[in-house]
């Protein structure tokens, strides 16, 4: 038989599925309140560094070479062609040491043709003064002789007036005899004045002549001098730093030959960028790395100009210079700039420039995580940077290239 059953009550099922359903909503809104999960970084590839507070001291870097402060040029003075390098670079060599010897006929055949020339005027020189001489010595005895006569006639004179007033002479004789002695008077005054112009005429030709032999001389001993130029000495102490010529080669007139330096006398030459050359002053204290040893310096003159995107900056060495100090030695310097006292500063971000505004991510949650913060930097170093703004003493930050999360303002550290 048959037992009817009473149908089942559907409210506990409505109240089952009404909770799931309002649980699925509630963790829905909740996902989209959180939005995106944030990126993850290993912190094995991060780079970071804590704000400290204290002096800093501000430095900028830069590479160069050691450099002798005497260094001397040799230039070929005339066009020749080398015959023969008589020393190689690296030998110590005095003032007098021939260092190689070129040769050029043309040179020699001027040289020789000015030296007859020079002959030549001194030859004319000869001749004219021995011509001039004579033309004086006879004109001297023109005016002796004429001064003779005049005396003659001034006495004949005197005798014809005394014979006049006894009557002995007519008065017609003692007049010619008046003329004649004034003719004669007035004759020698002429030859007097010509003597007179031919003395200062006679020292103005030689002096012409003089002049011309001398810049004869000059042309000759000039044209000697290019001569013996062709052995081409060293003309000065040191050592033999380059020669960059061959045997056979064709050199101009004001070509570079050979450098001769002073190794004992070295200073740094720095190439600091322009950037970071602004604050580069005389006096400051350098340091020269010339990795295997450090020296002392201060800087000495800070090249006005900009050269390839850098400031050529000299550095006077001061104290004993290493065993391995030579001429062309590649340094790196590092200047010091100021001192900065009581500050913030970290390391220098990949992206932090001196005086900007930059984003940095700093570690929260005893670095589990990194939020994104503005920062303001103040003034820079080589490694180091001045925090102005943004963060407090013993926050730590990301300093390395972390550019692919420009888009997120936090990241988990794993």
């Amino acid at each position: 038989m048959d037992i009817p059953r009473e149908p089942k009550s559907n409210r506990k099922r409505w109240l089952y599925g009404g909770g799931a359903i309002a649980a699925v909503l509630v963790v829905v809104v909740a996902l989209g309140r959180m939005g995106p999960a944030s990126p993850s970084l290993d912190k094995d590839t991060i780079y970071t560094d804590v704000v400290k507070r204290g002096d800093m001291v501000r430095q900028v870097r830069g590479t160069g070479k050691l450099v002798s402060e005497q260094i001397r040029w040799i230039a070929a003075l005339t066009a020749g062609r080398v015959e023969r390098i008589l020393v190689e670079p690296g030998t110590q060599v005095d003032s007098s040491t021939v260092l190689l010897v070129l040769s050029n006929p043309d040179v020699e055949i001027q040289a020789l043709e000015a030296q007859r020339q020079h002959t030549a005027e001194e030859a004319r020189l000869v001749d004219l003064k021995t011509r001039l001489e004579d033309q004086r010595l006879s004109q001297e005895s023109l005016v002796a002789t004429v001064r003779a006569e005049a005396s003659e006639a001034q006495r004949t004179v005197k005798n014809n007036e005394e014979l006049a007033e006894r009557g002995l002479i007519s008065d017609a004789e003692l007049q010619y005899s008046r003329e004649r002695a004034e003719e004669l008077t007035l004759r020698l005054d002429i030859e007097r004045r010509r003597l007179q112009v031919m003395t200062e005429a006679e020292v103005s030709q030689l002096t012409a002549q003089r002049a011309q032999v001398e810049r004869l001389r000059s042309i000759a001993e000039f044209r000697q001098g290019l001569v013996e130029s062709m052995q081409v000495v060293a003309a000065a102490s040191g050592v033999l730093a380059e020669l960059p010529l061959e045997n056979g080669q064709w050199v101009i007139p004001g070509e570079n030959l050979a450098r001769v330096v002073q190794p004992g006398r070295l200073e740094a030459e720095l190439r600091i960028p322009e950037t970071q050359a602004r604050d580069v002053a005389v006096g400051q204290a350098v340091s020269i790395d010339t990795r295997s040893d450090t020296i002392a310096g201060r800087v000495a003159r800070v090249d006005p100009a900009v050269q390839s995107g850098s400031v050529t900056v000299d550095v006077r060495l001061e104290g004993p210079l290493p065993k391995e100090a030579r001429p062309d030695l590649s340094v790196d310097g590092t200047i010091e700039i100021e001192r900065l006292a009581d500050v913030l500063y970290v390391d220098r971000p990949v992206y932090g420039r001196a005086n900007s505004v930059v984003d940095l991510f700093k570690l929260v949650e005893d670095g589990k995580a990194a939020v994104r913060v503005t920062v303001r930097l103040g003034r820079s170093s080589v490694n180091t940077i001045e925090i102005v703004d943004g963060l407090a003493e013993g926050d730590e930050v990301i300093l390395g290239d972390i550019s692919a999360y420009s888009d997120v303002d936090r990241v988990r550290l794993r």
